[in-house]
Order: structure tokens, then C-alpha cells, then sequence
């Protein structure tokens, strides 16, 4: 495992302790326990000697009085804020018995409306949270909200009444935590502070769904701080899909990194092996992608500019090697990020990726002896700039095992040039 460490904004959380704490003056400091108080000097016994008249009072000397010091008034105690724990469970306890309006905070901007209730509501099931956001139940500002859109400072969310019926368990098994935190350790290609990026392995779902009870976003659950955050993904892979998987460790990071993966300057390579040879050994693909069919088996179509749901998908490609006529191996830099953009592009050329379930099309095509009817697709390579130092980190994962057997099957090397670097990046 790669590790290394990058800046931090010491000066910032140190801004935030100092404001907290503020100073005191003199007069306002508690007494030391120990010291010596101040008291007033003890009224001496009249005199009882004889003849010796007693002093005559201020008054009768025509003296005024000496004023008594003010008493110092006791130093109130600033009220304690709320942790980050507590006020989640306050919220969580409104949540469960009324609505909720909830102000999206600065370090929470540019968050996606689901992500961002996930943060604050984690005893919720993600499905939970997304069906109540489809069902337009959740506002911000007023107005119905998608899943993606994304929040900015000082933005009012609208939460209705929510039965919890899913709810995350409180306390969680030592051993368990322990065990899923060796199974990330072992597949984490990088690691700092800010930033996680492991190799996630094929049959691993990102996210929990109907039926899946094992997913990265779950096993995240063991790397939950003290005040209860835990890593936030900040993009997804298909379950059959290995490889490269970036995750934020801050939500600073989350939200830097999500721009990066907006705005396209992250760069990712993926390899895939499919069927038959294409004919332009480099080049474009560039349509326009709709969903269709129903949420759990939903696949992309290519569409047209102006269709309903339709969204411009644009990936480049380059044949970096060939069995016969029979088989070719891909190097695919997708532009854009649509939902299975790169299995719905090659069998759109007519080059479906091997062991695709959905988009593999070709009638009577058989499978070579020896290869494994399982999808050849890896996020082989992301390079993306660190959220806090800005330089690029580049990672690369390795094949998985039945993609290895195939390339071994095949003769294909690893080491050998990869063409697509010289693609563009838009």
C-alpha cells in the first residue's frame, strides 16, 4: 500500500479553536484554587484601657467614609456548543417526529441533495433517502430537488416526516470493523489524510441496492471518525467493473474532488477486452445516451440530441493489441461519465466488451477456450489533482484474475505502450 502525506490547513483549524476561545481579562478570571483571597483587614477590639477615649468616628471628624470596592460579579460560563454527534442526534429526533428545515453549511457546499442527506441522517438507508428525493417529498428552497443537484452555502432543505424504519445500527462488532478494515487495507492502492483510492475488486457493488448487502459505501462505516463522519465517494464504478475507485476522506476533500470530476480534469484509463478487431484502430466515439427499462435492470440506449433523458456521451479509443481477427484488446479514455458509457459505446461500434451481461449483442458468438464468460473491464489508471496541494496523484491498479488469465491465454503485455495517452482530453 502506497502512502504519503499531504498538507494540512493547520492554520484554518487553529483560526476556528482560537475564535472559539477568545480571551479573558484580568478581572474575569476564576480564582486559582489555592491562592491566597483578599480579605478585608479585621476591625481591631475598642480600646479598653482606662482612661484612653475611644477615636472618634469619619463622620465626627468631618472625613467621608472610604467607598467599599465593588464585589467582582462571577465569570459566566460560555454556554458549551453542541458536537457534531449531539446535533445529529437532535436532528435525527425531529427527523423522526416532524419536518425539518436544514441549513446547507459552508463546508457542506456543492454537495449532491442525497449525499448530503446521508451525512446528516446516517441511520437512514440510501435507498430511503432517494426514494423520498424521486418522489419530490424533499424542497429546497422551496422548489423539488433531483438527487444530483448540487447545494450551495445558506440553501434551506425541506425534510418531511420520515419513518425510520431502517435504522443503522448504534454501536457496532469490534471484530467485524476490524476484519473490513484489513480487506480495504489490503486492496487500497493510495492513501493520505485527505484521500483513499483502492482497487475495488469485480462482484463488489459501490452502493447498496435491492439486495445487496455488501457494498464499499457499507464497509466505509468502519473508518467513521469521532464525530461520526465517515469517507464519501466521490464517483462510481459498476459492480462487474474493477479497479481504480476514488473516495474522499474530508469532506473538503469530497467536495474538491467532485469539481475535478465535473469540470473534467480528472484523467481515467480504462482497458477492456472485446470482441472482433475495430476497423479504426484510434478513434472517437461520441453520441447521446437515454436510460431505459425499469430501475433494476435500466440500460443505456443511444439516443438522439433533444430526447428525453438523453445526455452527451463522448469517449475515446485505441486498439492496443489483437488475437487474430477474433478478439482485441482496448484502451478507452472516457471524456464524459454516463452511466455504463463505455459498455453502451464499444457495442455501439459493434465491439462489445466480453462477459457483458446487458450490451454483449453478437449472435452465435462463442467464447474462447479458456476465457471466463466475466465483464473485461477495469478502471486501470486516474490521475487527479490532490484536494489540497493540487498536484496530480496517479494511480494504477492491476488486472483482475480473470482478465490476467485472459491477457496470459491471450499473450497480451502489460508493459507495452498504451496509446491512448495521446488522446485528447475533451
Amino acid at each position: 500500500m502506497k502512502k504519503s502525506s499531504s498538507g494540512q490547513n493547520n492554520g484554518a483549524r487553529g483560526g476556528r479553536a482560537g475564535s472559539r476561545q477568545g480571551f479573558r481579562s484580568r478581572e474575569d478570571r476564576p480564582a486559582r484554587a489555592g491562592a491566597p483571597s483578599k480579605k478585608a483587614p479585621a476591625k481591631k477590639a475598642p480600646a479598653k484601657a482606662a482612661g484612653k477615649a475611644p477615636r472618634p468616628s469619619a463622620a465626627a471628624r468631618g472625613e467621608k467614609p472610604a467607598a467599599r470596592p465593588p464585589a467582582r460579579p462571577a465569570a459566566a460560563e460560555a454556554p458549551r456548543q453542541p458536537t457534531r454527534a449531539q446535533a445529529k442526534a437532535a436532528a435525527q429526533e425531529v427527523l423522526a417526529t416532524g419536518v425539518q428545515t436544514l441549513v446547507v453549511e459552508p463546508d457542506e457546499a456543492d454537495m449532491r441533495v442525497d449525499r448530503f442527506l446521508v451525512a446528516r441522517f446516517p441511520q437512514l438507508a440510501f435507498t430511503h433517502i432517494q426514494r423520498i428525493v424521486r418522489k419530490g417529498e424533499l424542497r429546497v428552497d422551496g422548489k423539488r430537488a433531483d438527487p444530483s443537484d448540487r447545494l450551495t452555502p445558506g440553501q434551506k432543505v425541506r425534510v418531511p416526516p420520515l419513518k425510520l424504519d431502517q435504522p443503522r445500527p448504534v454501536s457496532r462488532n469490534a471484530g467485524k470493523d476490524q476484519s473490513e478494515r484489513e480487506f480495504l487495507q489490503s486492496i487500497t492502492l493510495y492513501e493520505d489524510k485527505d484521500v483513499l483510492i483502492i482497487n475495488k475488486p469485480m462482484g463488489l457493488a459501490v452502493q447498496g441496492g435491492s439486495g445487496t448487502t455488501r457494498h464499499v459505501d457499507g464497509l466505509l462505516e468502519c473508518m467513521r471518525d469521532a464525530e461520526g463522519q465517515k469517507p464519501r465517494l466521490v464517483h462510481r464504478l459498476d459492480k462487474d467493473t474493477a479497479g481504480c475507485l476514488v473516495i474522499a476522506k474530508t469532506r473538503f476533500a469530497a467536495s474538491t474532488m467532485a469539481k475535478s470530476f465535473r469540470s473534467r480534469t480528472t484523467r481515467k484509463i480504462y482497458w477492456a477486452l472485446v470482441a472482433g478487431v475495430p476497423r479504426v484502430r484510434q478513434g472517437r466515439v461520441s453520441t447521446y445516451l437515454a436510460k431505459e427499462g425499469d430501475e433494476g435492470d435500466a440500460r443505456m440506449k443511444v439516443a438522439h440530441h433533444g430526447d428525453e433523458g438523453a445526455s452527451h456521451a463522448l469517449t475515446y479509443y485505441a486498439v492496443v493489441e489483437t488475437a487474430a481477427q477474433k478478439l482485441a484488446w482496448l484502451s478507452l479514455k472516457p471524456v464524459t461519465g454516463r452511466t455504463h458509457q463505455l459498455r453502451a459505446h464499444t457495442a455501439h461500434i459493434g465491439h462489445p466488451i466480453v462477459g457483458d451481461p446487458k450490451y454483449f449483442d453478437i449472435e452465435n458468438w462463442e467464447l474462447p477456450g479458456g476465457i471466463q464468460n466475466k465483464l473485461h473491464l477495469l478502471a486501470r489508471r486516474i490521475v487527479i489533482a490532490h484536494p489540497r496541494t493540487g498536484k496530480p496523484i496517479d494511480v494504477t491498479a492491476p488486472l483482475p484474475p480473470h482478465m490476467q488469465q485472459s491477457f496470459n491465454l491471450l499473450g497480451f503485455d502489460t508493459t507495452q505502450y498504451d496509446p491512448i495517452v495521446e488522446a485528447p482530453e475533451e
